[in-house]
């Protein structure tokens, strides 16, 4: 069977689709979203879009430890969606899981064009991923009054 060309399904979705999010801001200028699976930016756009390129990456938080799963699409199984996903889960510090994304993505010719955006969807993971220390709270310097003024 032949594949479908990105484009082709580029132009049947991008009107209507089931992960397609409409927000209305001021007056009639709307911005798009998309919740479609591999998709950095959640923008609804043909660059970002998980539907219609062949080449995607996906960044998500990896299972109760602090790991991180790097997903990408394998070009030769689109036919397959079971066995599509290239899943790699990556327990390092976030310089070193930062540098396997950037060898990954850019390094490797494989979507050097979003690098940026797999860059800041990583950093926005780990920073989930971080567990705060209970029972430490952060005092607000401005509310704090001091002794001898009045």
């Amino acid at each position: 069977m032949a594949t479908v060309p990105g484009q082709l399904i580029w132009e049947v979705v991008k009107k209507n689709n089931s992960f397609l999010v409409k927000q209305f801001g001021r007056g009639n200028a709307g911005v798009r979203f998309s919740k479609e699976p591999n998709n950095l930016y959640n923008l609804h756009s043909y660059k970002h879009s998980g539907l219609a390129n062949k080449k995607t990456v996906t960044i998500q938080p990896g299972g109760k430890d602090q790991s991180v799963v790097l997903a990408t699409t394998k070009t030769k199984k689109q036919n397959k969606p079971a066995s599509l996903l290239h899943k790699s889960v990556i327990r390092k510090e976030f310089p070193r899981v930062a540098k396997a994304v950037i060898n990954q993505v850019a390094d490797n010719f494989y979507r050097p064009d979003l690098k940026k955006a797999a860059l800041a969807r990583l950093s926005v993971v780990h920073r989930s991923l971080k567990v705060s220390k209970s029972g430490v709270k952060k005092r607000n310097r401005q509310a704090v009054k001091t002794p001898g003024r009045k």
